[in-house]
């Protein structure tokens, strides 16, 4: 957000700040992203340019360098697309390197059906994050409730307990693989510890999106 990573909590974005991290001295998103992936050994990172996600411009110089910085690294990256059209385009601004940028539609940045369905018609990488906080979902084109509409990849996103050292939501997780079992589901939010991680590898997570119990030194390196 405005050029730096931040912290964030709950999904209440007026109060996210520059992030404070024990793994790197800066907010800087090059320095961050780094720092992550070089913890982790992570493959992946996961990315919400939360300026554009609130209607405001897409960060390009930052997603550019992201992109730029880590060649063997493969970017979801999230910017409040309305369809797919607007995601072609800021690949097409992104250069050659937009080949390792697989984007995310957020289900609360989804007006229509119409648009859902035009943002996986095609065979492609793309990622479909439902979206939901407090209990319900962020749903305006009723993604939730089409599931045979649902590409590979899901991302279940519980805005709550995101920095809120709540604990992984495992309950809606099973909820949406009852509902999809050949999709990988990728939870967000809540992750505390390595045991945190274990429980959501057993009820069945491909994956989760983890970010302040790497932050706070709470899980070991790779």
């Amino acid at each position: 957000m405005h050029g730096q990573v931040v912290r964030a909590q709950r999904g209440q974005r007026a109060s996210y700040r520059p992030i404070v991290s024990k793994l790197c001295n800066s907010a800087e998103p090059v320095a961050v992203a780094r720092a992550l992936v070089g913890h982790t050994g992570a493959r992946q990172l996961y990315v919400a340019d939360l300026d554009a996600l609130q209607g405001g411009n897409v960060q390009l110089a930052a997603l550019r360098g992201l992109v730029r910085a880590l060649p063997g690294t493969e970017l979801w990256l999230d910017a409040g697309f309305a369809d797919a059209a607007a995601a072609a385009a800021l690949k097409a601004r992104l250069g050659e390197d937009a080949v390792r940028v697989v984007s995310v539609f957020g289900s609360e940045s989804l007006h229509s059906r119409q648009v859902f369905e035009g943002c996986f018609a095609e065979p492609s990488h793309n990622v479909l994050s439902l979206d939901r906080r407090d209990g319900r979902p962020l749903d305006a084109a009723g993604c939730w409730n089409l599931p045979a509409l649902w590409p590979e990849r899901v991302i279940v996103m519980t805005l709550e307990r995101v920095g809120a050292d709540a604990g992984p939501d495992l309950d809606t997780l099973r909820s949406v693989q009852a509902r999809a079992p050949a999709a990988s589901l990728i939870g967000a939010g809540g992750i505390r510890d390595a045991a945190d991680l274990a429980r959501a590898g057993a009820a069945g997570a491909a994956g989760w999106l983890v970010a302040s119990a790497l932050h706070d030194g709470r899980l070991p390196a790779r």
